[in-house]
């Protein structure tokens, strides 16, 4: 195996040329103004054969509860129930407590100035 140096005008004009070379297995090293820019060698190719099936046997564990039934809400969402429908109001019961609650002065999420700089003083 070869490496092959040649400058980017030469290699516009035969880029096809050495397209094939590198897919014979040849390097092509592309310079501009004599310093190496790009390197031309061919990829391997990819798998012509199937993938043997049971590779990951053992090593994912479903647990028993994966195949009890869904919870009614979650149900209705896959057909088509509104979601806020099942929802208890906001504050109400079924949230965990200090779920909602905010921080007196903090802005909302999405809002305010997170994430940058304050602004210097001149």
């Amino acid at each position: 195996m070869t490496m092959i140096v040649v400058n980017i005008f030469e290699a516009k004009a035969k880029l096809s040329e050495y397209l094939d070379m590198a897919a014979q297995g040849e390097r092509v090293l592309i310079c501009k103004r004599n310093r190496p820019i790009v390197e031309l060698h061919a990829v391997q190719s990819a798998r012509t054969t199937p993938r043997p099936v049971g590779l990951g046997r053992g090593r994912l564990a479903v647990p028993p509860s994966f195949f009890d039934p869904l919870p009614e809400d979650v149900l209705g969402g896959f057909e088509g129930a509104s979601p806020l429908a099942a929802t208890p109001p906001l504050g109400g019961a079924g949230y965990p407590p200090g779920l909602l609650t905010v921080e007196e002065g903090a802005p909302a999420a999405g809002f305010g100035r997170r994430g940058r700089r304050p602004k210097r003083s001149q």
